[in-house]
């Protein structure tokens, strides 16, 4: 997900872009006036000395209004720089909450969402459990983050209270290779007791060209498949999605393999959490630093946002878990540094971080998986910020 700001991975740079649940009231702050087709939408600015979240109001149109007093302080601090990850802010509590890494300050911000779309910290930053966080992964109640610093390279689980509160989950903490660079946590599914658990949880290692694969017990702690870390079938493992109508099939883009020679993999996520590969994977992109990955909710597609290209490649995806290469298109002018990607919540519509120039694209996606940019798109980002990762409510 992906060139103004180098990634800690190499040829990609992240910007955060949050999107919350829209209203038809903006509140105290002002009258914002929203038809029901539209939400808001949020950047994790990852700004230096006083982390800070930028909103939008989302339209119909795919342009982006700012909110009355953007951008928000969140607590923490941020990095200043291309965090070379995905998921550093993510969605919780059924769209009530946010989480948001600080990566300067090793803490996790929580942020409530007001009815008026402004987001609100709830208590203090809590401690990422590690150095440097990068990807955080939600399931239910259930979180983990995975950080990336030198001394403090791991994954640490966590539960999030109804009201907005993040604990750490006693012996949940897994130590991973110093070096390493996590650039992706995610769960596959939701579920296990009290609502815990997304049944497996995997861990992209961009910099070992490996993927870590987890069971993920009941009570939330990780149980390592057999075998893992397995090989990433390319350089630079980056950006991952569960297939979100099979969690059984995982996509992993491939980020370093050079000009024109990006690719993604498929695998088949065994009982334990191993991993085999479909097909003939990987697939061809042709085209450079596949950082990116979403995919559509039916899970009929897969975007890949090519940082170092410029451009959106589009995949269709087969029941078995091949993919198509269906083709690309420009993710803005040259020297956007297009990052991370979220779809909206009724799938019609592709934001992307265009982090070199400041920006935040807008696509149209149609029943056949193809993109156009709105006439209103880009959108300015608040000067100053170098936002990671992407959530659409």
């Amino acid at each position: 997900m992906r060139m103004k700001h180098i990634l800690r991975a190499g040829s990609c740079s992240l910007v955060l872009l949050i999107v919350a649940l829209a209203t038809s009231s903006a509140g105290a702050l002002g009258a914002i006036y929203l038809p029901p087709d539209t939400g808001y939408a949020y950047v994790n600015d990852n700004t230096t000395v006083a982390n800070t979240v930028a909103g939008f109001v989302r339209h119909a149109d795919g342009s982006l209004t700012p909110i009355p007093g953007s951008p928000f302080a969140i607590g923490g601090v941020g990095s200043g720089k291309g965090l070379g990850s995905q998921g550093a802010l993510q969605l919780a509590g059924g769209g009530r909450y946010a989480l948001a890494v600080d990566a300067a300050s090793s803490q996790i911000s929580v942020l409530r969402f007001a009815s008026n779309g402004v987001p609100e910290l709830v208590g203090s930053p809590v401690s990422s459990g590690g150095v440097d966080p990068v990807s955080i992964a939600v399931s239910g109640n259930l979180v983990y983050v995975a950080n990336a610093g030198a001394g403090g390279t791991n994954v640490t689980g966590f539960i999030l209270t109804p009201s907005g509160g993040l604990y750490p989950l006693a012996g949940s903490t897994v130590a991973l290779p110093e070096g390493s660079g996590p650039g992706d946590v995610l769960f596959n599914t939701g579920g296990g007791l009290l609502g815990l658990g997304g049944r497996k949880l995997a861990v992209t290692l961009v910099n070992t060209s490996t993927i870590a694969s987890f069971d993920v017990r009941i009570d939330g702690r990780l149980i390592a498949a057999p075998g893992s870390p397995f090989a990433a079938q390319g350089p630079g493992p980056f950006g991952a999605e569960f297939r979100p109508t099979n969690p059984a099939q995982l996509f992993v883009s491939n980020a370093h393999g050079g000009a024109g020679n990006g690719t993604v993999s498929a695998f088949r996520v065994g009982p334990e959490g191993q991993l085999a590969s479909i097909g003939s994977s990987p697939f061809a992109d042709l085209q450079t630093a596949p950082c990116w990955v979403e995919i559509s909710h039916d899970g009929r597609f897969l975007f890949a946002v090519n940082t170092a290209s410029g451009t959106i490649s589009t995949y269709a995806i087969s029941p078995n878990g091949a993919l198509t290469l269906l083709g690309s298109v420009s993710a803005g002018p040259a020297g956007t540094g297009a990052v991370d990607a979220r779809l909206s919540p009724d799938g019609k519509t592709l934001l992307v971080n265009g982090s070199a120039a400041n920006v935040v694209a807008a696509f149209a996606v149609s029943s056949s998986g193809s993109l156009t940019q709105f006439a209103s798109s880009p959108t300015a980002l608040p000067a100053g910020a170098v936002a990671s990762g992407i959530v659409v409510n």
